[in-house]
């Protein structure tokens, strides 16, 4: 990942990246998310680790940090006789697209608020003379 914006802007980013770009997601979260984007119903931990050819632990380490950012969902699946599962799926895209939309506009909000700070501060030190020493 580029350390500077002005890296950020030169580089040729994909749609996934903003996987990790907003939400600090790494290579394994990302292609978890892809198994469930992909699956024609939802999976349980075990079935998206095998997915990813990974061990059950990792891939839920992964789960967890997809339901944190929001881009999955869980949904509890009751046994007749007892005892539950949890199964995962991708959140609807567009409401992914409009929380990543309302970081974005949050982060300018943000930025341009620092840059008048930032303009500010140095404007009165370019206007005030230096103080003569003694």
């Amino acid at each position: 990942m580029p350390d500077s914006m002005t890296e950020q802007l030169q580089q040729d980013m994909e749609c996934e990246g903003l996987l990790e770009c907003f939400h600090g997601l790494k290579q394994l979260d990302k292609e978890c998310f892809q198994a469930l984007v992909s699956a024609d119903e939802s999976l349980t931990v075990d079935e998206i680790a095998d997915a990813v050819d990974r061990e059950r632990s990792t891939a839920y380490r992964a789960v967890q940090r997809l339901l944190q950012t929001g881009f999955i969902q869980k949904e509890q699946i009751n046994y007749d006789q007892g005892g539950y599962y949890h199964v995962y799926r991708p959140t609807d895209p567009s409401k992914i697209a409009g929380e990543m939309q309302r970081m974005l506009n949050d982060w300018y909000a943000k930025m341009g608020q620092l840059i008048g700070e930032f303009e500010r501060k140095y404007e009165d030190e370019a206007e005030s003379p230096p103080q003569a020493q003694s």
